[in-house]
Formats: structure tokens, C-alpha cells, sequence
């Protein structure tokens, strides 16, 4: 925020006192959906209140019931299949269950509106962001469309968007993710509802940009007096933004408490595992082994690595523009290191990657395993191949649905044409088992198996081979926080029994800090410092670092959090016109490999 720091030593209280009553109310709500059996329970007796000027924060893993409980309150379930089969949901005096449409779309969006997690999805990519506002508005108030388009800009500009006038006349499309997250914000607070749905509004942003984001809902409701509720798996986020908690589980209610006891004294066991699975910085610092030598080989080496994308335009199809995805990089990883790229989306984390298993042309050198795979130098081939694998980030989408899990595994074996089928058979068995699954799960489908799982059944695949390198593009990103804890305990295994070196891309600071052993920050398609865990966490030296720092949510509703300056203006780009060039940054070495880009 930008009146300086902010210090929370208990919940803070409602805007305008309980005796008014609550601004919505959930009454003993059960939410079904239809099967071939009958109705199938998903949400059980669920009650709570919430008052204006209010944060309400509904925390769970997925599965839990949250966004249905959200839709549910919105009219948005998806009939016949899944309706509310008991209960109430009481907006002031209105029994919004027994509402019909036409009367719920007078209140969906005016006096109820919601963000949603994936803004793309929620934006219509044909139509104007200035366009798509203003008939928000038209639909629900009789003003016209020019008078609408002034609200838009003033909307724009409530969320501190970058050049509003410009962003009026854009497509979704052309605008970042933040961008088009403030956007829905603004569609959703332009006619100044009473109650805010955020469902997990910041998941998919980097780090930065969800504080940004955080702190702008936190102004515009205390501005507007707006009652909000918060759904979302980081109990970062919790801490920092809610008065009350409500934890569920399985579609039951679980606990329910200000958020500073919450933390403070949990009462039920879920709860307690819930925030205990929480990633936080300073953990790994103080189980992170002190600086030394380290003689192992390197499984791969990056020398001055370079990455370019053109951009064509106009008529005739001629290159305008280039995208400088990846300049000038340089780095090594060693046999059984967990060696971290982090940064911000469109940084050149994942086009690093792709780079190192040729699937992006490149200049400069990478080396596999002492094996040149550069053009004009060498070239990748199977041995190659065999010893780098990826993981990515959506388990469900990198595994055929038409295929059994056993089969998935054992395919690499196959096209390598490494062992006998029985052979195959017995190596399948023992990596289920490595990874901490069973052997009887083997002739399963992929979407008989949960997120965490998944990616387990894509680490065994990985590991098929043998490979001394496994790439994990933002592999545990998209998994609630129990899960991910356990994935991460699987991956530290794999290092100390298989001597196993992972490349881990991530934009989590608090996982990268607690899993890696040398970490690279990444700024433009560019390092800017590098060293290891204890020297980019402990003593952070480059400015960009400790802002990505600064910027992580504490799982703490006492911790003083820092202000964090806001950007102004556009977002710096990659992209470049074709006649200018991009000054490459001087890494200087601050003693014992700790390298800082001069600023």
C-alpha cells in the first residue's frame, strides 16, 4: 500500500457495526449434483455471515467446496446437474435460492460480482476492453454507451492501469496477465457492488504483480466500503488480506475463526496440516548446508545462450520486430544439484528449457552430459535424448487420457528400445514404487488419479531412463499445498538416493528457497544474480531480487509487511525493434560464486 508499512496485531473490524446485519448470509447450504446413483452431496450444511467492509477469506484444498459455494451465491451452478438441494443464501432480504434468472441477473454483476482465477477466459477475445466495460454497465444501468464509456475510463483508472486511454482501444490479448486481471477488477467494482467475489485471483500471477493486485483490492475496498470474499489455497495471501477464515474440506466446513487466531492456535488437525504444508521463506535458509566446494561433474553447461524470436507485421509480412527471449546466459549445473531459475513470466525460464531439449533454436553453447548439442557444433540426438526429461506444469495435459498410467510410463522404454518387455514391466513396477505410488495403480487412467499423483506418475516417467537431468517447468505450481509439500519431499529424494540434477523453474520464491542448492534470478531474458540459496535469500543483492523477495506473502497475519513501490507506467518487453539492440548485463562475482549483475 502506499501509506507506508502495515503492522496487523488482530482482525480488523467491519466497516459499520453487525447491529445492521449481515450483508449476505449462508444458512445451512447443501449443494448436490445429479449421478446415475441420485444426488451426490459436494457442499454439506455450510453457514457463515459476512458484513460490509468485511474480508472473508474460505480457504481449502481443491475439491474443497469453495468455488462451488462462490457459484452457488452468484445463480452460476450449472443446472439440472449440480443445484443447491437445502438451505438459504440471503443477500440483506432477499432469498437469492428461490430467485428466478431474470431477477438473479439484476443483482449478478451489479450488487454481486465476481473475479474469476483465469482472466482470458473471462474476457471476450473479439471485443475492446473499453467495449466489453461499457456494456457491463449498459446492462444494468440506462446510461449511454458514450456515458458508459467514461465510466470504463474512469474504472480503468480506479485500478491503476497503465495509459487507460490506450487500454480502452486494446484487445484482451494484447495485454499481460496483470493487466487483464485489473481489468476484470474494474468491470467487477464498476458499478460499485456490495459484495466481491475474488476466486483465486492472484494464482496464476507472478509474485509481483499478486501483490500489486492484492493491494489494489485492499485500497478499493476500504475506499468503497465493499464486503469481499476470498477464495483461495495460499494461506500467504490469508494472512495478509482477511479478517475471518473459513476452512473447508470435502465440501464441509472445517473451522472458522479471526484470522490472527486462525494462524495463532488452530483447533482442528486440518487446519494445523494445512498451515504446517505452507512454504516460508527462511525455512530453507536455516536447513540449507553452508557453502563448500563442489567437485561433481556438470550434467549440463550454458555459455552465452541466446534466443531470439521475430515478430512479422504489415503487408507484406516483413520482420518489424524481435523478441529477445533468452540473452547472453551462462550457467552450470551440477551432477546431483537442484539448481533454480526464477523469475517473472516471460523472463526466458521455460524458453531456457526448451533450448536444452532443442525444442527452440538457440546461439551460444549447451553442453548435455560433456555432449555439445549447438549448432554448428552438434546436434541432439537419442543418447542426448535419454539423459534430459521434463516435467510439466499440468500433469493432466502432458499424459494421453486414452492411455493406461503403466503404459505412459513404460513408453519411453519402448521407443528407446531399452530392455525386454518383462524387463520394461519390472521397471515400471519399481519406479511406481519410487515415486510413491503402487504397483496396483498401474493399470489405472490418468483421470482416475488426483493432481498430486499425476505429477508423481510424470516424475516416474522422467525417470525412466535414467537420465541425469530432469527439467521441472513449473511442476508443482498448479498443486494444493499438502500436495506439493509431499512432490517436493519426493524430488529432495530422488537427488540424495538417484543422483538425479534438476533444473526447477519457478516464479515461487518460497518453494525455489526451500528446495534449491544455487538459484538464478532472471530478469528480460536475463541473469542478474546467481549464487547459492543462502547468498540470494540470506544477503540478496540486486535490486530486482529483493523486490521478488519483499513481494512474497507471509503466512503470518502479525508480520510487518514492507511497502512495496508500485510501477509506473508499461511494463518493460522483451520486444524490441529489429534495428535496436539489447545491452547484455555484467555479472561480477561478490566472493564464493555469489554473482550480481551491475546495476
Amino acid at each position: 500500500m502506499s501509506d507506508g508499512n502495515i503492522k496487523r496485531s488482530g482482525a480488523k473490524a467491519p466497516e459499520t457495526s453487525t447491529e445492521s446485519g449481515p450483508v449476505l448470509r449462508l444458512d445451512h447450504l447443501n449443494i448436490s449434483v445429479n449421478t446415475e446413483d441420485g444426488l451426490r452431496p459436494l457442499v454439506h450444511d455450510l453457514s457463515f455471515d459476512l458484513h460490509r467492509g468485511e474480508t472473508l477469506a474460505i480457504a481449502g484444498e481443491s475439491g474443497s467446496g469453495k468455488s462451488l459455494t462462490s457459484l452457488a451465491i452468484m445463480g452460476l451452478l450449472p443446472p439440472p446437474a449440480v443445484r443447491v438441494t437445502g438451505g438459504s443464501i440471503h443477500f440483506g432480504e432477499q432469498e437469492l435460492t428461490t430467485l428466478g434468472e431474470s431477477a438473479l441477473r439484476q443483482i449478478r454483476g451489479n450488487r454481486i460480482a465476481m473475479i474469476f482465477q483465469e482472466p482470458m477466459t473471462s474476457l471476450n477475445p473479439v471485443m475492446k476492453i473499453g467495449t466489453q466495460l461499457a456494456e457491463a454497465i449498459c446492462a444494468h444501468e440506462s446510461i449511454s454507451f458514450k456515458d458508459a464509456r467514461a465510466r470504463a475510463l474512469a474504472a480503468l483508472k480506479s485500478v491503476r492501469l497503465s495509459e487507460p486511454e490506450k487500454r480502452l482501444n486494446q484487445f484482451p490479448h494484447e495485454l499481460s496477465g496483470g493487466m487483464r486481471q485489473r481489468v476484470m477488477i474494474a468491470m467487477a467494482l464498476a458499478l460499485k457492488p456490495d459484495i466481491l467475489i475474488a476466486d483465486e485471483p492472484t494464482t496464476a500471477l507472478d509474485v509481483t504483480v499478486q501483490r500489486e493486485v492484492l493491494d489494489l483490492l485492499r485500497d478499493l475496498q476500504r475506499e468503497m466500503g465493499t464486503a469481499l470474499i476470498l477464495i483461495t489455497h495460499d494461506m500467504g495471501v490469508v494472512a495478509e488480506m482477511a479478517d475471518r477464515v473459513l476452512v473447508m474440506k470435502g465440501g464441509h466446513f472445517v473451522e472458522e475463526n479471526d484470522v490472527v487466531s486462525l494462524f495463532s492456535q488452530p483447533r482442528e488437525a486440518y487446519t494445523r496440516d494445512l498451515l504446517n504444508a505452507v512454504p516460508c521463506l527462511g525455512d530453507g535458509l536455516a536447513s540449507a548446508s553452508a557453502n563448500k566446494p563442489n567437485e561433481d561433474p556438470y550434467v549440463a553447461e550454458l555459455e552465452n545462450v541466446v534466443v531470439r524470436f521475430n515478430v512479422r507485421s504489415g503487408i507484406l509480412g516483413r520482420v518489424t520486430h524481435r523478441v529477445h527471449a533468452v540473452e547472453n546466459v551462462s550457467l552450470n549445473i551440477r551432477k546431483g544439484e537442484i539448481f533454480s531459475l526464477v523469475g517473472e513470466s516471460g523472463c526466458g525460464k521455460s524458453t531456457i528449457a526448451k533450448a536444452m531439449v532443442g525444442l527452440v533454436k538457440h546461439s551460444g553453447r549447451i553442453r548435455i552430459n560433456g555432449i555439445d548439442i549447438s549448432p554448428p557444433y552438434g546436434t541432439i540426438d537419442n543418447q542426448v535424448r535419454r539423459e534430459i526429461q521434463m516435467v510439466f506444469q499440468d500433469p493432466m495435459a502432458s499424459l494421453d487420457p486414452r492411455m493406461r498410467v503403466g503404459e505412459l510410463v513404460r513408453e519411453p522404454l519402448v521407443i528407446h528400445g531399452v530392455g525386454s518387455v518383462a524387463e520394461q514391466k519390472r521397471r515400471v513396477e519399481y519406479l511406481f514404487e519410487r515415486v510413491g505410488l503402487s504397483r496396483d495403480q498401474i493399470e489405472r487412467y490418468p483421470h482416475e488419479f488426483s493432481g498430486g499423483q499425476r505429477q508423481r506418475i510424470c516424475i516416474a516417467r522422467a525417470l525412466a531412463l535414467n537420465p541425469k537431468l530432469i527439467i521441472a517447468d513449473e511442476s508443482v505450481s498448479a498443486l494444493d499445498v499438502t500436495v506439493q509439500a509431499k512432490v517436493l519431499v519426493l524430488l529432495k529424494e530422488l537427488v540424495s538416493d538417484l543422483g538425479v540434477s534438476f533444473l526447477f523453474i519457478s516464479h515461487d520464491m518460497a518453494v525455489v528457497e526451500n528446495i534449491s542448492d544455487r538459484v538464478a534470478v532472471m530478469y528480460l531474458g536475463q541473469i542478474v544474480e546467481m549464487g547459492s540459496c543462502q547468498q540470494i535469500f540470506g544477503t540478496p543483492r540486486h535490486s530486482y531480487t529483493r523486490r521478488l523477495i519483499s513481494a512474497v506473502p507471509t503466512a503470518d497475519p502479525t508480520r510487518e509487511r514492507q511497502t512495496l513501490a508500485r510501477l509506473v507506467g508499461d511494463v518493460p518487453s522483451p520486444v524490441r525493434l529489429i534495428s535496436e539492440t539489447v545491452p547484455h548485463v555484467t555479472l561480477e562475482n561478490a566472493g564464493n560464486g555469489h554473482m550480481i549483475a551491475i546495476e
